[in-house]
Formats: structure tokens, C-alpha cells, sequence
């Protein structure tokens, strides 16, 4: 009740459109400090129920523990429902603030700082570290798809014992956190420390693997992305994965746009992009040459439309700005926000 909320400052726009750098500055432990003191320790905390976090992190728990300088602890009880903290604590949009009691009458605690504080702090004081399992099961799992949802059954199937082998046909591992989401909201280092990490653990993974029928692999923005690009694709039958596994996970992910073609006249012109094209294209790029390759569609000196005001049109526009696009508009179906 002494203190206002004060979230942790992104960095000044007119310095970070010039690079793909993550837009966070790091605050310093006083700070989280005073902001975890804002937790009000709830009767019913509502950060954690069903309009709040969908992983049921322990928030009020951790955020005191920070509030008393236990970072150590702090983490440890980050982890009991997180498998991703770093990936949460950078992209994900805080349902829980949306969810806070005091923010019925004052603004919301600042957890998603917090969080993601916990975790980089745990990785700069050598706190996360591969924890293989004591003995495996003799079990076998295949997971087709290395985004979010892959990782994070690949990680715990794996603590159980069980090997696991993931399937990714991107040349990366992170589906959507690798090309989905660009450098500057998730840098493509902490995705990269957090695979090497699982991979000690004893996590195999396969990448340029389609797995699905030959005639369906040119469908497909990222095969068609990577076999450009010189990524040697293989070529897996499904069955042999149910065959040669005790399971299969599928965890693909939405990968199929929406696309209006018969329906609205002028789609078939030139210039027009699926997002995740214009994304996965400048990401990798990005990733293989810091877009020397000139591998990417580049909206320098273009006037920019992007259709969709929500996370993917909001990387489009920054993704553009960066570019150093002549102008951009954003096409969104909901009334504009207030100032």
C-alpha cells in the first residue's frame, strides 16, 4: 500500500529501431524488491486462478520471496510449474496482472518483471544447471514439433526418465520462439541456452525432419523457407515414429495461415506476405549473416500495411521500422485503444 507500481522501462524507441536487441532494460534488485513488496499476499490470489496464469505459477509465493531477498528459493518455486520462465518472463501477455486483486483498485502488481528477473538472475548465478534423470525407464517418446508446447513435454518427459527424441523441420530447435517471435522481444541466445541445457540432459533432437507425407512438404511456409536456404530435409513417415516409440506427441502448432484468395479481390498482387513469411525470413537471416544475405523482403523505403493489431502484427510494424520503412499502417478490427 506505500508503493505505486513502476515497471521496468523498455528501452528508448528511438534507439532500439536501430537494432534487433531484446527491448528490456534490467532493473535493479532494490527495485523488484519494492515492486514484489506490492503483493498483497491474497486470501484468494486470483493471479493463479482460471482468468489468471495458465501454468499456475505460485506467483504470491515467489513475488514475497523476492520481496525478502531470497532469490535462491525464489527460483526453486518458479520452476515447480515452469518449465520456460525466461520464454513466460519475456513474450507472455500477463493474464495474471490482468487478473490482480489490488488491480481492482490500483494498479497491478508488476509480476511478469519479476518473473523474468528470478529466472535471468538464477542463470547469471549458476542456479539452473543440467539435472539428468537418476535412471531411465526404458521408455521411448517421439515429439514432432520443438515449439513451446514440444520443449516443455520433451522436459518433462524427461525428468521421469523416459528418452525422448524431438522432430523439428526448421534448421533451429523453437518453432514459434526461434522464427515465430523476433530477436528483439525473445533473443534467439536464451532459447539456444535453454535447448543446450536440455540436451544435456539427455533430450535428443533431429532438425530439418518433415514428418508427414513427401506431396504435403511443399505446402508448408518453413520447409519451403529451409529448403531454399540449403537445409538437406529428411523425410519421416509417421508410422515408423508409432512403430519405433511407446508414444508420439504431436505438437505441431497452428502453422496453417488464414488466407482470403477467392474471396477478396487484388490478393493474387505482388507484395503481399503471410506474417510468419516475413518473420521466419528475417529472423533467420538475421541469425545466419545479420542480414547480409540479403535472404529476407526487406521494407526499407516501402509503405507498409500489416492487417492484424495483435502480438504478430505488432512484430510486422517493428520488424518494418527497423527495416527503415518509408511508412507503416496497422489494419486492426477492434477500436483504437486510448492514448
Amino acid at each position: 500500500m506505500e508503493f505505486e507500481r513502476e515497471a521496468v522501462p523498455y528501452r528508448d524507441p528511438l534507439e532500439r529501431v536501430n537494432d534487433y536487441a531484446e527491448i528490456n532494460t534490467n532493473p535493479s534488485e532494490e527495485h523488484l524488491q519494492t515492486q514484489g513488496a506490492r503483493c498483497m499476499d491474497c486470501g484468494v490470489p486470483f493471479c493463479q486462478s482460471g482468468s489468471g496464469c495458465p501454468v499456475d505459477n505460485l506467483i504470491p509465493e515467489w513475488n514475497h520471496l523476492v520481496y525478502q531477498n531470497r532469490w535462491r528459493e525464489a527460483i526453486d518455486r518458479l520452476h515447480k510449474t515452469n518449465n520456460f520462465p525466461e520464454f513466460t518472463g519475456r513474450v507472455c501477455p500477463a493474464p495474471c496482472e490482468g487478473a490482480c486483486v489490488l488491480g481492482i483498485t490500483n494498479p497491478p502488481v508488476t509480476i511478469k518483471n519479476i518473473e523474468n528477473t528470478i529466472i535471468d538472475r538464477a542463470f547469471d548465478e549458476g542456479w539452473v544447471s543440467a539435472e539428468p534423470p537418476a535412471e531411465r525407464t526404458g521408455k521411448k517418446i517421439a515429439i514432432v514439433g520443438s515449439g513451446p508446447a514440444g520443449l516443455a513435454a520433451a522436459d518433462q518427459l524427461n525428468k521421469v526418465g523416459h528418452t525422448v527424441t524431438v522432430y523439428e523441420r526448421a534448421d533451429r530447435i523453437g518453432g514459434l520462439l526461434m522464427y515465430g517471435i523476433p530477436n528483439m522481444k525473445l533473443d534467439k541466445d536464451v532459447v539456444d541456452r535453454r535447448v543446450n541445457l536440455m540436451r544435456e540432459e539427455g533430450v535428443q533432437f533431429v532438425t530439418c525432419a518433415h514428418v508427414g507425407k513427401k506431396e504435403d512438404f511443399a505446402s508448408g511456409h518453413m520447409t519451403q523457407i529451409m529448403e531454399e536456404r540449403g537445409c538437406e530435409m529428411q523425410f519421416i513417415d509417421p508410422n515408423d515414429l508409432l512403430k519405433e516409440n511407446d508414444a508420439l506427441l504431436m505438437a505441431t502448432g497452428a502453422t496453417k495461415p488464414f488466407d482470403p484468395t477467392g474471396r477478396n479481390p487484388g490478393r493474387d498482387l505482388d507484395g503481399i506476405q503471410f506474417a510468419m513469411d516475413f518473420l521466419t525470413r528475417n529472423t533467420k537471416s538475421l541469425l545466419d549473416s545479420k542480414l547480409e544475405d540479403k535472404t529476407y523482403t526487406s521494407a526499407t523505403g516501402k509503405n507498409v500495411i500489416v492487417i492484424g493489431g495483435g502480438d504478430t502484427g505488432a512484430d510486422c510494424i517493428g520488424t518494418s521500422l527497423r527495416h527503415g520503412c518509408k511508412s507503416v499502417v496497422n489494419f486492426e478490427l477492434l477500436d483504437q485503444p486510448p492514448a
